[in-house]
């Protein structure tokens, strides 16, 4: 008996803590959310340090590009379990198709839930560099990620055509996250896409899979964590083949616009962007009328009046926008074109 009690014992010691935390976070909202927040930010170092053993043997046995899969696949078990947060996926079936240029709305560290859910085999994750140096660098690199310099644009570049060299060599999918950073509101809405991305679509000539994931700000923001399901909505493959990089401006604002839509779409809990209010009308001076006919206009005074003038000056100024815009679009990629993260740590909103 008392060899069984031996065993318990310590069981018992370390069972007091979970159970306090627990009172602690049912008793207070806040609490609640630190605890949470702590956890699973834990639960994501250890399940990488953990796996760096099985980025090993998978490296070995050639195939690396399988260990995110399976790193998260063990994740997502771990966290839904005790977090109680599920992630429903629609349209699963289209990840099946590799190679690809797989892009996600990025909103906070949750995301990773979502990376754990939904990543395909054989499929590498684009990320930033200085991800390289924290606690899941070394899983990572033996994944076969690719950090990208964001502060050196010429580093950038090379990092992309590295892995647009890499996807078509051994026809594996890359992972990334367009808007380049975090962005959680109430509102469901999406920051503008980075171009780094589509340039290597292009390049490579694969096709481009959205991810939509539903705004899940009602379970997850600063001060709150909730147990929930997140909806996911994978859409139909956008092929690139024949396009350019003169296509790669507008083929990004289409592709924003059909994951805005579809955000909108499953995003139930969340309220709708705010609409931009119109102008107020300012009141126009009353003109008197005086009993004297007007003189007969000349050609110069008839064509200002009728708006050709201001037409003309307005269309120039047109021009002049477009053509930097185009120019913008098929120039030399920027910092800020290049830039794409994973994940980060908590965030106030």
């Amino acid at each position: 008996m008392s060899f069984i009690v031996s065993l318990f014992k310590p069981l018992a010691y370390i069972s007091l803590p979970v159970l306090f935390l627990r009172s602690l976070s049912n008793s207070s909202p806040v609490a609640r959310y630190y605890i949470r927040a702590v956890a699973y930010a834990g639960t994501l170092v250890s399940v990488a340090s953990g796996c760096i053993f099985a980025a090993i043997g998978y490296s070995l046995a050639g195939k690396k590009y399988d260990v995110n899969n399976f790193v998260a696949k063990v994740f997502y078990g771990a966290v839904s379990r005790l977090f109680n947060l599920r992630v429903e996926v629609e349209g699963e079936q289209y990840l099946d198709m590799r190679p690809a240029v797989i892009m996600v709305n990025h909103q906070s560290m949750l995301d990773v839930l979502i990376v754990g859910r939904c990543m395909p085999k054989q499929t590498t994750i684009v990320s930033k560099e200085s991800l390289k140096f924290s606690p899941l660098g070394p899983f990572m690199a033996m994944s076969g990620t690719v950090f990208l310099n964001r502060g050196n644009n010429v580093k950038a570049v090379k990092s992309l055509n590295d892995a647009g060299n890499l996807i078509k060599k051994d026809k594996i999918s890359t992972w990334i996250f367009p808007e380049g950073t975090r962005h959680l509101s109430p509102e469901s809405d999406m920051l503008p896409l980075k171009k780094g991305g589509f340039h290597l679509a292009v390049a490579a000539g694969i096709p481009i899979i959205p991810i939509v994931v539903e705004n899940y700000h009602h379970l997850y923001h600063h001060g709150v964590f909730n147990e929930g399901v997140i909806k996911v909505k994978v859409l139909p493959p956008i092929p690139t083949v024949g396009l350019t990089s003169a296509d790669i401006g507008q083929l990004a604002i289409s592709v924003r616009e059909q994951m805005v839509e579809t955000l909108h779409e499953i995003s139930s809990h969340a309220t709708p962007p705010s609409a931009k209010k119109e102008p107020t009308p300012v009141p126009q001076p009353q003109v008197a009328f005086s009993e004297k006919p007007p003189a007969s206009p000349t050609p110069s005074s008839q064509s200002s009046a009728l708006g050709v003038s201001a037409s003309t000056t307005s269309l120039a100024s047109s021009t002049s926008t477009v053509s930097t815009r185009r120019s913008s679009e098929n120039g030399a990629e920027t910092e800020e074109d290049e830039g794409m993260i994973l994940v980060g740590r908590p965030e106030s909103q």
